[in-house]
């Protein structure tokens, strides 16, 4: 590193050692959709989070006796559940995204 300009020494040894902490990020943005689907799955089944906590999954098992009558009850907690996913799921996409904008152009299509 002696004799090495301060760009060559930044580009070089330092931002190759910084794209582990970025990949985690990325990584955990997408973890963490299937985490809070596999606690609403749980709750769902009976095996999550004890009754008087409220969470999604609890709230569609519980609102399953009424769908006939109040459609709203399941649909409610199911969007929710859909949105924070889908929010989760493209923050990642958009992450990885802006890490690597070369990757999104790597399949050759014929867009220009």
């Amino acid at each position: 590193m002696v004799g090495s300009g301060a760009l060559r020494v930044m580009f070089v040894d330092i931002l190759p050692n910084l794209l582990a902490p970025v990949l985690v990020l990325v990584l955990a943005t997408l973890l963490v959709p299937a985490a809070i689907v596999f606690e609403a799955t749980l709750s769902f089944l009976g095996l999550g989070v004890p009754p008087p906590t409220p969470t999604w999954g609890g709230m569609l098992s519980d609102s399953l006796g009424f769908y006939q009558v109040a459609w709203w009850f399941p649909l409610f907690p199911g969007l929710a559940l859909l949105a924070t996913t889908l929010a989760f799921n493209l923050l990642g996409d958009s992450v990885r995204d802006a890490l690597d904008p070369a990757a999104g152009r790597a399949g050759g299509g014929g867009d220009r």
